[in-house]
């Protein structure tokens, strides 16, 4: 009887702390998720709507782009961040920035006459 009352209670124990355990990575999960920054992006000829826009170093960035012209690039160089930007499609990408200031992004992908001047500023705070 006193072997049954045991396993009973490490049985008990175990199912206590994997539950604690998924409530635990559950509240982290959430917390990364809330400390994203979302930044919507809509690509048109020839200009991204918003075209400047600030995120917080070591907090991590999702750009979520569209675009309901033609088929756009999108390349921000210091953080090795690129996307194509299909029509009718979310094009999502993630980053943590890293360094502070105020960095350019451009379509990479020639839109038409006016894609020299299709460019943006990021702008990391601290």
């Amino acid at each position: 009887m006193a072997m049954q009352r045991r396993q009973a209670l490490i049985a008990a124990g175990a199912v206590l702390l994997g539950t604690g355990l998924a409530v635990l990575r559950a509240a982290a999960q959430g917390k990364d998720e809330e400390a994203e920054q979302v930044v919507e992006i809509v690509a048109r000829r020839f200009i991204y709507t918003p075209n400047e826009f600030t995120v917080k170093r070591g907090v991590p960035v999702r750009l979520k782009l569209t675009t309901a012209d033609v088929l756009m690039g999108f390349s921000l160089p210091d953080f090795h961040v690129r996307a194509d930007i299909v029509p009718g499609q979310v094009a999502e990408v993630r980053f943590v920035p890293d360094k502070t200031g105020s960095f350019e992004f451009v379509c990479d992908i020639f839109c038409g006459s006016g894609h020299e001047s299709m460019n943006g500023t990021l702008t990391v705070a601290a």
